[in-house]
């Protein structure tokens, strides 16, 4: 009994451990290869870049040209998009009704210095008779006030001819300073109202201002670059045109605005480019180029190829020392041809995936190719 009970105790061990050795062999068979990939290992590198801020281009100089008195047009002596000069006259409105004024307050001027001549002989003549005794105090005081009296009607009548004189000139508009006119847009005979009807507008094209957005935390970089008189000779500053091209003129920082926006975190910096050819328009949206070339700092490079995009987010894989992939989110910044720095989230020397990416989930069994020294 014994006997028997031993051998069937063997008999099914025997197939226990044949049935577990064949299922061990069935799972090796299922289970799929490492994923060969390749990789890069990453260093920190020198490099010369631009930093790009997107830029509106102004005038440094402007001004709305307003009528200053209500008449109807009756000059226009300019071309729309001409070049005027300094003085030059602009416009003329109708200066009949404003010459006549003028004239009429010369002659009010006129009648008081003759009221104050009489007055004034009069004053000296009961002054004369007052010493003699000849004539009543009171005749004497009232001749000294009508004296007083008549010399403010001069001055009012003074005041008032200056006041219709510039009234008449005011009539004519001329040029505050050299620049582009635009488009009128009165035509003669119309009727301009003072101080309301817009006329055209005037701006500086030579040189053209640039302003952009400065973030907060960049201050103290573009306070360096106002005060380094080398970044004028340097191509420091540069534009990217809207058609992708760039604007062949460097330019230099003329100011930074007196604060910052509380709410944006930004400050205002205003660049100057030469603007010989008048390529640059006001109001034209282009994009600043700052040369980023500190040969003192070492940036971490890596391809971009190995970057992959979740969400806005961005990540690579990097191989650890078990050949596993692990997925590694990073802080992009500038893109440099086929590379780009990384701010944050990998560690010089490490291996990251850079072909086969794409077949690779977070912790999978990688079998590495040859390394890519880039």
């Amino acid at each position: 009994m014994k006997n028997r009970t031993l051998q069937l105790f063997i008999v099914f061990s025997c197939a226990f451990i044949i049935f577990s050795c064949s299922e061990k062999k069935k799972d090796e068979k299922q289970k799929p290869p490492p994923t060969v990939v390749n990789v890069y290992q990453v260093k920190k590198e020198s490099a010369v870049y631009y930093d790009e801020y997107p830029a509106t281009v102004a005038a440094l100089n402007q001004v709305d040209l307003r009528a200053e008195v209500t008449g109807y047009i009756t000059g226009i002596f300019f071309t729309d998009g001409q070049h005027v000069r300094k003085g030059q006259k602009l416009y003329d409105i109708d200066r009949q009704q404003f010459q006549a004024n003028y004239d009429q307050s010369v002659a009010n001027l006129n009648v008081s210095k003759a009221n104050l001549a009489k007055a004034q002989q009069d004053a000296d003549r009961y002054n004369d008779l007052l010493k003699q005794d000849a004539i009543a105090k009171q005749v004497y005081d009232h001749a000294m006030a009508d004296l007083q009296s008549a010399k403010m009607q001069v001055e009012a009548a003074k005041s008032n001819v200056r006041n219709v004189q510039a009234t008449v000139k005011y009539s004519a508009i001329y040029a505050s300073f050299a620049g582009t006119i635009g488009i009128s847009q009165v035509k003669m005979g119309a009727l301009v109202t003072a101080n309301q009807t817009l006329l055209n507008t005037i701006s500086s094209e030579d040189p053209m201002a640039v302003d952009i957005a400065v973030d907060q935390k960049e201050i103290p970089r573009f306070i360096q670059l106002q005060q380094n008189p080398s970044i004028v000779k340097d191509s420091v500053f540069t534009l990217r045109l809207p058609d992708n091209s760039i604007y062949p003129q460097t330019g230099k920082v003329s100011f930074i605005d007196r604060a910052v926006d509380p709410q944006t975190g930004t400050i205002k910096a205003r660049l100057v480019f030469a603007n010989p050819k008048n390529i640059l328009k006001a109001g034209m949206n282009t994009n600043v180029r700052i040369k980023n070339n500190n040969t003192d700092s070492l940036f971490m490079l890596i391809p971009y190829k190995a970057v992959t995009e979740q969400m806005g987010e961005y990540f690579v894989f990097v191989v650890n020392d078990s050949s596993k992939a692990i997925q590694h989110k990073i802080l992009l910044g500038t893109i440099i041809n086929d590379k780009v720095i990384v701010k944050q989230g990998l560690n010089e020397g490490d291996k990251i995936v850079t072909d086969g990416a794409q077949k690779l989930k977070d912790s999978t069994t990688v079998q590495i190719g040859s390394p890519k020294k880039q």
